[in-house]
């Protein structure tokens, strides 16, 4: 089968078309013909970075982690999937699972769910990693009808779904955004665009809380913006972050009696812990998406198979608005 693979870290240029052993079924997997795969930050950290990150793949390797596909082959035990379902998920390119920019994966049966049937397989691809992020971050903070949500990150991969799901779970959504093309598609997402470069945190908070502060805060920026988040919050309010390797003073999370939540979605695929967990998040997703509530916005430009390297260098450049997808 066909894949581009990399046979050292670096830059974008790493990647190279190769013909590869296509993968054989086992029990607990089935075997996909993958359609669609998108990008995402890690994909591009892991191919740059390589082993100073503990969940870099042995070289040669074949990155990606999404995907949208058709069932081609069910090994043992697998009940829930048939030969010819469309499927999608978040089940490769990193430790000892192969990835997705190629023609086939054979994908852990608890890592896939069926594909929404009004997404397009490029959709579908755009969403695993980043719905699964949004959704744990999001009902790990308990969020629910009514309360006060707000979004750091609103047009970014995660937050622009972290902002549907909210909808849909019945919160007043705020979404921060630095342009006007950011603060248009947060808008049109159903959110209410704060501009973290013109307003301060006192001023959003006054001014959408009476100063009361929100109820959850989703912060897909992470790092130092907690610091933010944490301003931003209500007293007993919950703090959920994809970011937190930084080091912060805790004294205003301590203060206010916050609940901080870590997002680390790749703890399934990387210790073989919960797996199922992911499928049934998917799963969900999948209703949600069926139900017309929830839909990845994709970038403009598309990407084939040999352009995998210009697609990882359009998500590193911030130009796209979107996901970016590879079309197998």
């Amino acid at each position: 089968m066909k894949a581009m693979i990399i046979k050292s870290f670096g830059g974008s240029e790493v990647f190279e078309m190769a013909e590869i052993t296509k993968p054989e079924i086992k029990s607990g997997h089935v075997l996909v013909n993958i359609k669609a795969s998108s990008v995402n930050t890690v994909d591009t950290m892991i191919r740059l970075i390589g082993d100073d990150l503990p969940l870099a793949p042995p070289l040669p390797a074949v990155l990606g982690m999404d995907f949208a596909g058709i069932v081609e082959a069910v090994g043992t035990g697998v009940t829930q999937f048939s030969v010819g379902d469309e499927v999608y998920g978040c089940a490769g390119g990193l430790g000892d699972l192969p990835g997705t920019l190629a023609e086939y994966i054979v994908a852990d049966a608890n890592l896939i769910a069926r594909k929404a049937k009004n997404l397009t397989m490029r959709e579908a691809a755009a969403m695993p990693l980043v719905g699964i992020t949004a959704y744990e971050g999001l009902t790990r903070a308990n969020t629910s009808k009514g309360q006060n949500v707000l979004v750091h990150g609103g047009s970014g991969g995660v937050g622009h779904i972290a902002i549907q799901l909210a909808n849909y779970m019945g919160a007043n959504v705020f979404a921060t955004g630095g342009g006007d093309k950011q603060l248009a598609l947060i808008e049109a997402l159903g959110a209410t665009g704060i501009n973290y470069k013109s307003e301060t945190v006192e001023e959003y908070v006054a001014k959408h809380t009476a100063g009361n502060g929100f109820d959850v805060i989703f912060d897909s920026v992470g790092g130092e913006n907690m610091t933010n988040s944490f301003n931003a919050a209500s007293l007993n309010g919950h703090v959920a972050s994809t970011v937190a390797m930084v080091e912060l003073d805790l004294s205003v999370a301590h203060f206010k009696g916050l609940s901080l939540h870590v997002v680390f979605m790749l703890i399934p695929m990387l210790h073989n812990y919960k797996r199922e967990a992911h499928a049934q998040i998917l799963n969900t997703l999948t209703e949600i998406a069926e139900a017309g509530a929830l839909r990845p916005v994709l970038d403009e430009q598309s990407f084939s198979l040999a352009e995998a390297g210009k697609a990882h260098d359009r998500l590193a450049s911030g130009q796209g608005m979107g996901k970016v997808v590879v079309d197998i």
